[in-house]
């Protein structure tokens, strides 16, 4: 079978995408009279220097994906097996769905495969940024599009998201007031886009802070910053759950419904918690949850196979190690992930006595990037921004080693392109 157009593009395109002043007058449109001045893009890492191409037909399947998932976790019965086994604050019911779902895929051999669901997925407004910022040079660029909702649109998307969290708590009340909380967020790797999207929020009336959790009091009447009542939070913890001390007043405020918060823990234990990726792939609750055949048969086929690490097992799956990827069940960013092929017999046993699940590998797929005069193959995943079930930006993270970061040359984000729609018909 010959190469797909996505296939040789990946291989043979050498294209210098980024046009860079576009890329810093955008930033500086972003970012208007707010006196805030980022360092040059072209100093970071943050942004692969090439596009990534992804064929319409793994697009499709891709969203087919994201809407099993999301028909499975609407069922009852699934979500009463899965919130059993969180902790208690992901019983706290609320109306919000949980902004910025990231669907991270490899492309096999098979086709597109889920490897995991982060619900504080970085990065969209970055690489909304990027996507504003390219200049597709290859002969093929009349053929391309990028993935995803209009870029046009995406800001005005983006705010309407925000909004929508907001009425779906809170109805017809004012919002006046977000904060974006994570830990220490001036030393944040992605701290250029807690700014971008302050200004974001300011441009659309609303008054917004980059905040750290300690910055937060509780009061009887809410949630506040020196003497500023808080609307809503922008959740970028990882703390899921809110159990560490300093994270107190966010989850005193958030058990009594005096703030909203988004993404929250719910959504991470509904659809983050890694042991999902167990329980998405139970046939037998696809057919009592009332899914359809072709959503059960997209669970099974693109979610590779997981099971938990257990010390019963430990022997069996130490000589079979090769074969699997190892995950903390509530992990994030690759934090204490390892390849089978790469583990120490005495890394194993740390991880036989913790909570973690094996995933069966699925090799990524590669990027070919020109780096220093020599083209070098880079490992790829794709991320799927969506919002319920829409999905409004596609990206590529490119990079080289066992999980995705940002210390490769020739890597980071990377806008993805797929063939228009007249291309196929």
């Amino acid at each position: 079978m010959p190469d797909s157009l996505a296939e040789v593009l990946n291989r043979d395109c050498r294209c210098i995408s980024i046009d860079h002043a576009a890329l810093e007058r955008e930033t500086r449109r972003q970012l208007g009279d707010s006196g805030i001045a980022l360092p040059p893009w072209a100093e970071s890492s943050l942004f692969a220097q090439v596009p990534v191409f992804v064929s319409r037909a793994h697009l499709q399947t891709m969203h087919e994906v994201i809407v099993a998932v999301h028909a499975l976790v609407q069922s009852p019965t699934y979500r009463q097996i899965v919130l059993e086994r969180a902790p208690a604050i992901a019983r706290h019911c609320v109306r919000q769905h949980g902004v910025y779902f990231g669907y991270d895929f490899h492309l096999g051999v098979d086709g597109p495969a889920l490897i995991e669901v982060n619900t504080n997925a970085g990065g969209p407004l970055l690489n909304l940024l990027l996507a504003r910022a390219q200049q597709l040079c290859c002969e093929q660029r009349e053929r391309l599009v990028l993935a995803g909702d209009p870029i046009e649109t995406l800001d005005a998307e983006f705010v309407a998201m925000f909004q929508n969290e907001w009425r779906l708590a809170r109805g017809d009340a004012p919002l006046g007031t977000i904060a974006i909380v994570d830990d220490e967020p001036e030393r944040q790797f992605l701290h250029p886009e807690f700014m971008l999207f302050r200004q974001l929020f300011r441009r659309s009336g609303w008054q917004a802070f980059v905040l750290s959790p300690e910055q937060l009091r509780q009061s009887s009447d809410g949630l506040y910053f020196e003497d500023q009542r808080i609307d809503l939070v922008y959740n970028r913890l990882v703390d899921f759950y809110f159990e560490e001390s300093t994270h107190q007043a966010l989850r005193q405020a958030y058990l009594e419904d005096k703030v909203v918060v988004t993404p929250h823990p719910r959504a991470h234990a509904l659809y983050a918690d890694k042991r999902n990726l167990i329980t998405l792939r139970d046939s037998e609750l696809h057919r009592d949850s009332g899914l359809s055949e072709i959503q059960s048969e997209r669970l099974v086929a693109h979610i590779p196979e997981t099971k938990i690490v257990e010390a019963s097992d430990a022997d069996r799956l130490w000589g079979d190690r090769k074969r699997w990827f190892f995950k903390p069940i509530h992990g994030y960013g690759g934090k204490a992930a390892y390849r089978g092929d790469k583990l120490t017999r005495s890394t194993f046993e740390q991880i036989v006595g913790r909570d973690y699940v094996a995933q069966r590998i699925v090799p990524p797929s590669q990027r070919h990037v020109e780096v220093n005069g020599d083209v070098v193959p880079l490992k790829l995943d794709l991320r799927c921004f969506a919002y319920d079930t829409d999905v409004q930006l596609v990206a590529a993270r490119l990079y080289h080693g066992q999980t995705t970061n940002f210390r490769t040359v020739g890597g980071g984000f990377a806008p993805v392109f797929t063939e228009v729609r007249e291309a196929r018909e």
